[in-house]
């Protein structure tokens, strides 16, 4: 899974007039836990755009100088209701040697002889949670939707997963293929012409 970098500082003061005083200044005020104890610092909002504002799924290096710097992955995140606005983000630390579990998007292969007959694609699942060890962690997980015919479900026990273990019940749809009411329209239209009598046939 692809890494990106967030600089930021330590925070002395983690009170609500520190905080609001952080945020005044265009700086995220952020918490990283899963350690011995957590770390409380703050960086600039434009640090997290390409983590915040993307589909794909990252881990992230908190580099916060003096040799400090930590490995982990986006816990939780607060935003403002109405401006949209970061006000607190939560990360958790993660180590070689320990397995953790994080959302990553669905990505969808192939061509279906469903979809191309008229077919409506629907994806139930964008996202699934995986479980692997960091090094092991796929940027998506792929679906691949050739082998699906009209009416077909894709479920997450018929996606490969080296390495990695999808943690969703084996009835989990990640896609499908709906009949579109033009092909209903067209197979019941069928159905009626081939119970009609031939033209100029006798009775």
């Amino acid at each position: 899974m692809k890494s990106i970098t967030i600089k930021g500082s330590e925070r002395e003061s983690v009170g609500k007039v520190a905080t609001k005083a952080l945020r005044n200044a265009g700086l995220v005020p952020c918490v990283l836990y899963g350690g011995n104890q957590a770390v409380h610092f703050s960086a600039e909002v434009m640090a997290f755009k390409n983590l915040v504002y993307t589909p794909n799924a990252h881990t992230v290096e908190i580099d916060l100088g003096k040799g400090k710097s930590f490995n982990a992955i986006l816990q939780d995140i607060q935003v403002h209701p109405v401006s949209d606005k970061i006000l607190h983000i939560d990360f958790f630390q993660i180590f070689d040697d320990k397995e953790i579990t994080m959302e990553v998007p669905v990505k969808i292969v192939g061509n279906s002889k469903g979809v191309m007959a008229g077919g409506d694609l629907r994806l139930n699942n964008r996202k699934l949670k995986v479980r692997a060890l960091p090094k092991d962690l796929p940027d998506f997980v792929e679906a691949d939707i050739t082998p699906l015919d009209m009416g077909n479900k894709l479920y997450v026990t018929k996606v490969p997963t080296p390495n990695f273990k999808i943690m969703h019940p084996d009835n989990t749809v990640i896609c499908q293929v709906k009949i579109s009411r033009a092909a209903m329209k067209a197979a019941q239209e069928a159905a009626k012409a081939a119970k009609a009598p031939a033209k100029g046939k006798k009775k």
